[in-house]
């Protein structure tokens, strides 16, 4: 068993939320143009983009490194504006175990935020936290916001 981490971050999103849950549940082939420097493809493997069990296969590059994630869409909460994805092959399950990331979009007041969580272990103390990860994540979600802002 390893040590459990989570890592979380808020963005204020001037994009409407109900679009911005929809690119990651219904388009997420769609990221690549939305986020080009972050996301470079998403292309589905088996099921249907929008449905819990559907896998699909990121590529992305992360600190100058081509990487790929291949993920399980574990649920999809159309009411709550949720979307779990768990990571079943790719450059992070060969050193962290358990990977999973959670999409949340929530209203603060007049605040849009998207709220990113990610759950996992490490194998040990010397296996660093995913915190250059998750600001590759606020990174990919303030370029997908701007991408709608222009939009509009």
């Amino acid at each position: 068993m390893g040590l459990k981490s989570v890592l979380c971050a808020k963005i204020e999103i001037k994009a409407n939320k109900d679009v911005f849950h929809d690119v990651f549940t219904n388009k997420p082939h769609h990221v690549s143009t939305m986020s080009p420097l972050h996301v470079q493809g998403c292309e589905l493997l088996e099921g249907v983009f929008g449905t819990v069990g559907s896998k699909i296969c990121w590529t992305y590059t992360l600190e100058g490194k081509q990487k790929i994630s291949k993920q399980v869409i574990e649920t999809i909460d159309e009411e709550k504006k949720v979307i779990t994805f768990k990571e079943f092959e790719g450059d992070l399950v060969n050193i962290y175990d358990n990977c999973k990331v959670t999409l949340h979009i929530e209203t603060k007041g007049e605040i849009d935020l998207v709220c990113w969580t990610m759950e996992y272990e490490r194998p040990n103390e010397n296996v660093p936290e995913l915190i250059n990860l998750l600001d590759f994540i606020v990174g990919m979600s303030k370029a997908i916001d701007d991408h709608h802002v222009k939009m509009n």
